[in-house]
């Protein structure tokens, strides 16, 4: 198999990362329930008549992939794929009240039309003018991990040199008051949270976009190498270990070899133990966690992708995300492990540049 690089990455989340020097001013945010990304003036990139129309995943997506694109120095990627766990909700739920409120009668297409979890992509291409293949996963917490592992496939099989993936989930009122009754979303007595220690249930919710340009050819800019993926929808506590331990060993590697683990605790106490088990397998690597940058959702794992990325071309690990004291003096290797509730994990492994 030919070797993957990721050549560009942009963000829009909860942290200003947009922002050159955003590594050096990240905070931690425990006291919220919901968290809304950190937004850029839209209409510098986006004519506010085309704006108007768009939902804010649409928004945020166009945007990111807009700093994804120039950063490779790529005008037309030969493929878009996105990932995404709810898709373009906002418009989901104004389409779902225009027919509850009209009684399911003359209703107006736009919003059905713009609320489908393939818009984001579809509306990148649209700007691009790009008649490429087009795919949406929509995996919950996995479907930038299967976005990776096509653009992956495609380039080893030599069906495209560059491609742009992304993932991206807005926040709506309606699903985050349900999230509220269904305790998805912490308490306000369960406030502050400590993630890594937490005895209650439930998350601190956010929203974002992520967006990477993958490519065949290393370039000046490259982050890193996408060595491999694994996924799994289900899986006991107990398996876990043993998850981790075959994946590295089908990569001709050991616990030693990786440099630093990032971990997605997210303060849910049901969820976190998945992580509490397999941090005896790394005593000496550098042990981290993001989702208290980042906030919960179902595409937060491309914020700690975005993160690593960062780690691996600066040789440097922001203190913010330590959970250990193990520094390393070069990070060569970078595992992610990530789930949604439970469900869900996923797998990567990064290799520096």
């Amino acid at each position: 198999m030919s070797v993957v690089y990721i050549n560009s990455a942009a963000c829009i989340s909860i942290q200003d990362t947009l922002n050159a020097q955003f590594f050096q001013n990240l905070k931690s945010e425990n006291f919220t329930q919901i968290v809304k990304a950190i937004e850029p003036n839209y209409k510098e990139f986006i004519p506010p008549t085309m704006s108007r129309r768009m939902s804010k995943t649409v928004k945020m997506s166009s945007v990111a992939s807009h700093f994804a694109l120039k950063e490779a120095g790529i005008e037309k990627p030969d493929a878009i794929i996105v990932g995404t766990g709810m898709g373009c909700s906002q418009d989901s739920e104004k389409f779902l009240k225009n027919v509850l409120e009209n009684n399911e009668e003359f209703l107006t297409p736009t919003y059905f039309i713009q609320s489908t979890h393939n818009t984001v992509a579809g509306q990148i291409a649209l700007g691009l003018q790009c008649h490429a293949y087009n795919f949406t996963y929509v995996n919950t917490s996995s479907a930038l991990e299967f976005s990776f592992l096509d653009a992956k496939l495609q380039i080893n099989d030599g069906e495209a040199d560059n491609i742009l993936v992304g993932s991206t989930d807005e926040q709506t009122d309606r699903t985050m008051a349900l999230y509220k009754l269904n305790n998805t979303i912490k308490k306000d007595e369960n406030f502050p949270v400590d993630y890594l220690h937490s005895t209650t249930d439930g998350v601190i919710w956010g929203e974002g976009a992520s967006f990477f340009v993958l490519g065949k050819n290393k370039t000046e800019k490259s982050y890193a190498q996408l060595k491999d993926i694994k996924i799994s929808s289900r899986l006991d506590v107990a398996e876990t270990q043993q998850f981790i331990e075959d994946f590295l060993a089908k990569n001709d590697l050991t616990n030693n070899h990786i440099d630093a683990v990032i971990l997605g605790f997210s303060g849910d106490a049901k969820s976190d133990v998945y992580y509490t088990e397999i941090m005896d397998l790394f005593n000496d690597s550098a042990l981290l966690y993001y989702k208290h940058l980042s906030g919960e959702f179902n595409t937060a794992s491309g914020f700690s992708t975005f993160m690593a990325c960062h780690i691996l071309k600066n040789q440097e690990i922001p203190e913010v995300m330590m959970i250990n004291t193990v520094k390393k003096e070069g990070i060569k290797n970078i595992l992610l492990y990530n789930h949604l509730g439970g469900n869900d994990h996923s797998l990567v492994l990064l290799e520096k540049a």
